[in-house]
Parts: C-alpha cells; sequence; structure tokens
C-alpha cells in the first residue's frame, strides 16, 4: 500500500478535493438534499480512485520519459520500484471501483462516469499532441465541484459550473509554472507544453492570465446564491495566494516553483474551503 501511495501522490489530493467538498455541501445547503454519510463517503471514493488512475496512467505512459529526465528518474516505475503491470493494473482497478462507486450514487453520475474518466486519463496522451495539455489536466481537476454536486443533486446548476471553471483556470496556470522545470527537456523530446511552445516568460503570462479568469469565476456565484463575511475571506486569502505564487516565480529564478506548485495551492484550496463551509453555517 506504501508502494502505491508513492505511486499516485496522495498530498495531491489537496487541490480538487475541497473543491469536491464544496459543490457538495453547496447541493446541501440548497435543501436538495439532506447530509448523508455514505453519500459522502461515495464521493469521496469517486474523487480519491479518480486521482488515482489518473496519476498511476500518467506513470505508466510517461516511464520511458521520465527515465531520461534527470528530475523524474526517481520516479517510482524509472526507479523501479513498482512494475509498469503493477501500475497499470491499479489504473484499471481504480477506474472499476470509480464506475462501481457512481453507480450506488445516482443514474446521470453513472452515465457521466465513463466521460469523466476519459478526460483524466487523456491528460496522459495531450503532452504527445498539444500544448493546451495544461487545460486538459485543469478540465479533469475542474470536474471535482460539479460531480460532487452532481452526486447529490442530481442536476446541474451554475454555480458549481463556476467553482469547476475556477479549478480548470486555477490549475492549468499552475501546471503552466511547473512545466517550466522542464522547458528545455520536453523541446528536446518533442514534448508539448506552453513553456516549450511560448519560453518561460510568455508562458508565466499566461499563467497569470488563467489565475486572473479563475478569482473571476470564484466571484460570480456572489450573484447567484447569497453569501456572508467568510466567503469574502476566502476570496482575499484566494486571491492573495495566486498573487503571492506569481511573485515567487520569475523566468531566472525558478527555486520557488515546487513552493508554488504545492504548498501555496494547497494551502489556497484548504483555505478556500473552509471560509465556504464557514459562509453556510453563519447563513445557518
Amino acid at each position: 500500500m506504501k508502494k502505491y501511495m508513492s505511486l499516485v501522490l496522495f498530498a495531491h489530493s489537496i487541490f480538487a478535493l475541497p473543491f469536491a467538498i464544496i459543490g457538495f455541501f453547496l447541493a446541501v445547503s440548497m435543501g436538495l438534499f439532506h447530509f448523508d454519510w455514505l453519500l459522502f463517503g461515495l464521493m469521496l471514493v469517486c474523487m480519491v480512485t479518480a486521482r488515482n488512475s489518473a496519476m498511476a496512467f500518467n506513470r505508466y505512459l510517461d516511464r520511458d520519459i521520465d527515465a531520461l529526465n534527470a528530475r523524474t528518474a526517481v520516479r517510482d516505475i524509472p526507479a523501479g520500484r513498482v512494475a509498469p503491470r503493477e501500475a497499470l493494473i491499479f489504473t484499471i482497478v481504480n477506474c472499476v471501483i470509480f464506475i462501481v462507486a457512481t453507480y450506488f450514487i445516482n443514474p446521470l453520475c453513472l452515465f457521466l462516469a465513463p466521460i469523466a474518466l476519459f478526460v483524466v486519463l487523456f491528460y496522459s496522451y495531450m503532452k504527445r499532441i498539444s500544448p493546451l495539455c495544461h487545460l486538459v489536466l485543469g478540465l479533469g481537476l475542474g470536474l471535482a465541484p460539479v460531480g460532487a454536486y452532481l452526486a447529490v443533486a442530481g442536476q446541474f446548476h451554475i454555480v458549481p459550473i463556476f467553482f469547476g471553471l475556477s479549478v480548470l483556470t486555477w490549475v492549468s496556470g499552475f501546471d503552466i509554472i511547473y512545466a517550466l522545470q522542464d522547458e528545455s527537456f520536453d523541446r528536446e523530446h518533442g514534448l508539448h507544453s506552453i513553456p516549450a511552445r511560448f519560453g518561460a516568460a510568455k508562458a508565466l503570462q499566461i499563467s497569470t492570465l488563467l489565475h486572473v479568469l479563475s478569482f473571476m469565476f470564484v466571484l460570480l456565484p456572489l450573484f447567484y446564491i447569497p453569501v456572508s463575511w467568510p466567503y469574502y475571506v476566502g476570496l482575499v486569502c484566494y486571491g492573495g495566494l495566486l498573487i503571492y505564487q506569481h511573485r515567487i516565480v520569475s523566468p531566472t529564478d525558478l527555486s520557488k516553483v515546487d513552493r508554488a506548485f504545492m504548498t501555496t495551492n494547497g494551502i489556497a484550496s484548504v483555505v478556500f474551503m473552509f471560509c465556504f463551509l464557514l459562509n453556510l453555517w453563519v447563513l445557518g
């Protein structure tokens, strides 16, 4: 189990999971369904298995590329800690668990399950096709608040879609920052990324634009649902942390990319979630 948790980097759940919880409790707060621990547990199972599938498949598909890159050669498959066949089996098992979990949620989630899996798995191919790969990764994680809302409500609503678009642009933006580390490697090996296509300076400008859009999407719910002061606190924290990660990374200084990628964004999602939940509690 420890070996597989290393393979899929459980800590990366911190990006999309808080927004899934936001989507879930948004639906509950709208009176569409009473809180149910079983349903909440099934939502968490879907979140974890979808992430497991995506990350394990990415490691499986990229195993030869990772072995050539000094930064990624220490990953589990190129380092020999996990066999490629084990990673593929792990991916398939998690996909099956994901679909079974959606069966017990509602028919709409079951119907959309293959589409969600296609999106999260297809990212691994996109870097071989187009620099839009960052947006596909963002789309995969952006499904979290929408899917969690659907698990409760069984129908679509504009507000979780706004949160999904916010996650899409937020994740795409910080994935571009993360990809700055492999700009030369990607260009040399024919892999597609925004930094490899446009260079570091323009890539950071594109990342900034995406993060501006992300902040705009978390502002839009103000016009559709009642909010109280904790939501505004969450907005300030979220926007401030987006600005902060762009202040500590520059085209000539990538030493703080890990801080921007994991620490700053992890804090942003968790703080915003707690502020959103506190907002629901204040509103009663």
